[in-house]
């Protein structure tokens, strides 16, 4: 069972300090809660934390002195500020000291819910790049030696300090948060805020506000005004995930804000400008997006200064054993539990898995391994069922193939002509390859025809001649 996220909170209000706590701990977070400043530095101190959520105005120790204590660490955890309307300037400045984000009183359930869920993530991400920094295979957090991910490191060595915008391409799961903070850790700002945000988690009618803030009153339930991502990642780093799910008509306003650095808040009347260095990333095709009418050709333009692609693991499988040894070191360290490594024939098996969900699905596979090995490698026995099975499809189809090519020398001994027999064979190889294809990424045809570099159209084509499945 994955280990609960320890939460300190900070709050001289017992009421308030009530009212969180239940709510944190319905969420699903084991909560720490003290009555101070003081009180919260020495529990700090003692205890481990993931998360600390600080009153900024407080009797003796207040909660900026609490952030300084918690960023004296080597590898401090997120923090989050609970100001009051009229501290709303100190909270902003408090993110230039390195909090996480802040919440104004009195604050909505589901806003709270939402800066706690991305502020955990963004702490876990933080722990998994240190302990990749550490390893002695890889660089800025990643780990890699094959020649794909080598290629990411000399963009990354290139392009880290300045200020040009950067579009992050892959597909789910392969790391294109953890490139976007060595992108900022590798630049001349990374001493001020990166700010993340997921476009896809925010509804459309919220986008902007959530992007640019608002005025007071500028909408029904605007008691306050708020600012937005943009102003927080002001001389720092914004990073949009999922940029293509920003609908079209918001389209604009960002590619404003790109071009001119100036933006309006919702329901303001004076133009801000802002000094920010955008990264954005998407697991789309934005030319087929383009096309289709759903993204704009010149925010694409504006975006693709510098892409970087990450490659899916299935195209770097040759790091597979620097991954699995680098989550299996720390999944003994988080559940306690002595474990050397995997047997041949387990790693084997995830050699021949397709992984599509790449990185993310690899960390999920050695944490249940890790949970069910009772010694001390972990074995065939301990894979979930779903890579033990496409494996196995893997080996049957590979002594099909294997039959086939008995089958071509036969005929080939029993006089038959040579094209014939190199047809034959051809279209055996072709088969061959097509099932591996559609093995590695669980039957999607698209990513198929992206792993064998055929178009999607070519590869429907072949298979309905091999008879593999209906074009």
């Amino acid at each position: 069972m994955t280990a609960r996220v320890q939460v300190l909170l900070a709050d001289d209000e017992p009421n308030l300090r009530r009212v969180l706590t239940a709510q944190l701990e319905r969420d699903g977070y084991d909560v720490f809660p003290v009555s101070g400043g003081r009180q919260a530095v020495e529990a700090f101190d003692e205890n481990h934390f993931d998360l600390v959520i600080s009153d900024l105005r407080m009797p003796g120790l207040d909660g900026m002195a609490v952030l300084a204590h918690v960023r004296e660490q080597s590898a401090p955890p997120p923090v989050i500020l609970i100001t009051a309307h009229g501290t709303v300037d100190n909270a902003v400045e408090a993110l230039k000291q390195g909090a996480f984000d802040y919440v104004t009183k009195p604050f909505d359930r589901t806003e709270l819910r939402n800066v706690v869920a991305k502020a955990v993530r963004a702490g876990a991400l933080a722990k998994q790049s240190a302990s990749a920094m550490r390893s002695e295979h890889g660089r800025y957090g990643i780990i890699g030696e094959s020649k794909a991910i080598r290629e990411v490191f000399d963009i990354l060595d290139k392009v880290s300090n300045t200020p040009s915008t950067v579009l992050i391409t892959g597909e789910s799961g392969t790391g294109k948060e953890l490139v976007a903070r060595a992108l900022h850790a590798g630049s001349a700002r990374k001493d001020q805020p990166f700010i993340a945000v997921n476009c896809a988690a925010i509804p459309a009618n919220l986008l902007e506000s959530e992007l640019f803030g608002y005025e007071k009153g500028a909408f029904t339930g605007a008691a306050s005004s708020k600012l937005g991502r943009f102003e927080l990642a002001h001389t720092g780093t914004l990073f949009l995930d999922e940029i293509a799910e920003i609908p079209v008509s918001m389209q604009v306003k960002l590619l404003r804000a790109l071009q001119e650095h100036k933006f309006d808040r919702v329901g303001g009347v004076s133009t801000l400008e802002v000094d920010v260095r955008v990264v954005a990333a998407t697991n789309r095709d934005l030319r087929l997006e383009i096309a289709e009418g759903r993204f704009r050709e010149d925010l694409y333009y504006r975006l693709n200064v510098v892409q970087v692609r990450l490659p899916a693991l299935h195209e770097r499988v040759e790091d597979l054993p620097l991954l699995l040894e680098h989550f299996t070191q720390h999944y003994a360290e988080r559940l306690g539990r002595v474990v050397a490594g995997l047997t041949d024939e387990a790693m084997d098996r995830l050699r021949r898995y397709g992984w599509p969900g790449n990185i993310r699905e690899l960390e999920n596979v050695v944490e249940r391994c890790m949970l069910f090995c009772d010694g001390d490698r972990i074995g065939v026995e301990h894979l979930p069922a779903e890579v033990r099975e496409a494996s196995e499809r893997f080996l049957a189809q590979a002594s099909d193939a294997d039959a086939q090519a008995e089958r071509a020398a036969a005929a080939a001994d029993d006089g038959a002509g040579l094209k014939e027999a190199v047809r034959e064979a051809t279209s055996r190889l072709e088969r061959e390859l097509i099932l591996r294809a559609l093995d590695k990424t669980q039957g999607n045809v698209t990513h198929a025809a992206r792993w064998l570099k055929i178009s999607r159209k070519s590869l429907q084509t072949k298979m309905k001649e091999l008879g593999l499945r209906d074009a």
